[in-house]
């Protein structure tokens, strides 16, 4: 299992280059197999002195995923969103689904793919999202709910210190930023 979290807040975690390389060295960690090969691509660039182009190391993670009877992998892609869509040919995020639409692509029996996102990114997964199971956990109830709870256990605690305010004016803040809050 290799896992990304996409990160408005750190630039250097909005790019393909760094889902991938996140990506290998998790897997190569995990396995004799796929630590091989990545060896095998660091050897080939200077041991580590020259920089794969993303290309390379797109066919490195298409090689560990071809281990013939491999294990199941699951890669776990949270927040797409968070991933900027840019003026640029391609955008960042146009990158990024583009490798998820070639590792979907590739229809590996052992290959499990979880994307995570916000729903305003949906024309942007365009493809993908005809060939996947969707979830979509933005209208649920318990989802909100879950969101309120927090919400309400917050506002409630010592450290949030809300001691003075009328139990009027918490309600009013819990009511507001759970229905804010977008899913959130």
């Amino acid at each position: 299992m290799a896992y990304f979290f996409f990160d408005f807040k750190d630039e250097q975690k909005q790019a393909s280059r760094a889902l991938l390389v996140s990506l290998l060295v998790q897997l190569s960690n995990q396995s004799d197999s796929f630590c091989d090969i990545l060896h095998g691509y660091h050897s080939t660039h200077q041991r580590g002195s020259l920089q794969p182009k993303e290309s390379e190391l797109i066919k490195c993670l298409r090689d560990m995923l071809k281990i013939p009877g491999g294990v199941p992998v699951y890669l776990v892609v949270d927040a797409l969103d968070e991933c900027p869509n840019l003026t640029g040919i391609p955008s960042p995020r146009e990158e990024v689904v583009e490798l998820l639409t070639q590792l979907v692509g590739l229809k590996l029996p052992n290959l499990r793919l979880c994307f995570t996102s916000r729903p305003d990114i949906r024309i942007s997964l365009g493809p993908l999202v005809s060939t996947c199971t969707r979830i979509v956990l933005h209208n649920e109830r318990g989802q909100k709910q879950d969101i309120e709870n927090y919400i309400s256990s917050v506002v409630s605690s010592r450290t949030f210190n809300t001691t003075g305010w009328m139990d009027k004016d918490k309600k009013l803040v819990i009511n507001t930023l759970s229905r804010r809050a977008d899913c959130m």
